[in-house]
């Protein structure tokens, strides 16, 4: 069995910035990512809120994460973690290449965004089909976009995205939103938002880029369009928390409790990133939690190895 100081699961922006760290406090780190690396970044057509990047691909800065732990000879592995388990002090973590024994174990395998799975989403997914309101919001500047959901992060993002907006509509299957009041009232009391009750998203169209999406009111059946360039989805994130659910704590919907060390309630087993219950997931908190998840590991294995 292969030994290392430090294994991280997970090749986003936290797991990246966690094999920099790791190496750089000298722990042999080894990363652990199945598919591309970079993470849900990847998928992101423009990012301009990198601080000193002021524009890159998604890919591209993911590119700029990799290439840094390399230049700091990280070790990488394309492969499926079946299992974690405690041997010890350490942790055996099983792949389908194999199984690693670690003194301290990152975990950073990030969350999804929930999807609607309507005709149209996958298709226009970073064509006018966003999930991130912080990070796409100012492509629509004086265009006319849809937010779809009824919770705090649907109203919330709707009014965020006003300041690019010339209009807002949020779509919602009830005729009310589930969304605190407060944060109801000040979208409501904003000119540019505009609510659409009880419909649902039956599909987004458009030739090359969203043009419109179809909706269906739920009460009557009523097919209608409305036409957009935007379409905004928050209907829910969901962690890939399903390695360590039933060997940590996790907080209601599944997210990854941790201290402010980033460190689970299994010794020498840390999170970082988007998987973790947190209140903004974005690249910059999730490098600045794979930093302190690193440094936080160095100090566990210095104290106890």
């Amino acid at each position: 069995m292969e030994q290392r100081d430090l294994v991280i699961i997970g090749g986003g922006p936290a797991g990246l910035t966690a094999a920099i760290y790791g190496r750089r406090a000298g722990l042999s780190t080894l990363v652990i990512e199945k598919g591309m690396v970079g993470g849900a970044i990847c998928t992101t057509e423009e990012i301009e809120n990198w601080p000193g990047v002021k524009h890159a691909t998604g890919p591209e800065l993911g590119d700029m994460f990799k290439d840094h732990a390399l230049s700091l000879k990280a070790e990488f592995l394309d492969a499926e973690v079946a299992s974690i388990k405690e041997n010890g002090l350490c942790k055996i973590i099983s792949t389908d290449k194999g199984d690693f024994e670690a003194k301290a174990l990152i975990v950073a395998t990030g969350a999804s965004f929930r999807k609607l799975g309507c005709p149209g989403e996958a298709e226009f997914a970073g064509k006018g089909v966003s999930y991130c309101a912080t990070c796409d919001g100012a492509f629509f500047e004086e265009l006319e976009v849809a937010v779809i959901g009824g919770g705090n992060t649907a109203v919330e993002e709707a009014c965020y995205l006003t300041q690019f907006a010339t209009k807002v509509y949020i779509v919602h299957r009830r005729d009310k939103f589930r969304a605190d009041q407060m944060a109801v009232d000040r979208a409501l009391a904003n000119p540019k938002v505009q609510p659409v009750w009880d419909s649902v998203v039956e599909e987004i169209a458009g030739d090359g880029m969203v043009e419109k999406v179809v909706l269906k009111n739920v009460k009557t059946g009523e097919l209608s369009d409305l036409p957009v360039s935007g379409v905004f989805m928050f209907v829910g994130n969901t962690p890939n928390a399903d390695l360590v659910k039933d060997i940590v704590d996790t907080e209601k919907g599944g997210w990854v409790k941790t201290d402010e060390k980033m460190a689970t309630s299994m010794k020498g087993l840390f999170a970082a990133g988007d998987l973790r219950d947190k209140s903004l997931r974005q690249v910059v908190t999730a490098a600045s939690d794979g930093a302190i998840a690193a440094m936080s590991a160095y100090e566990y294995i210095a104290e106890h190895f």
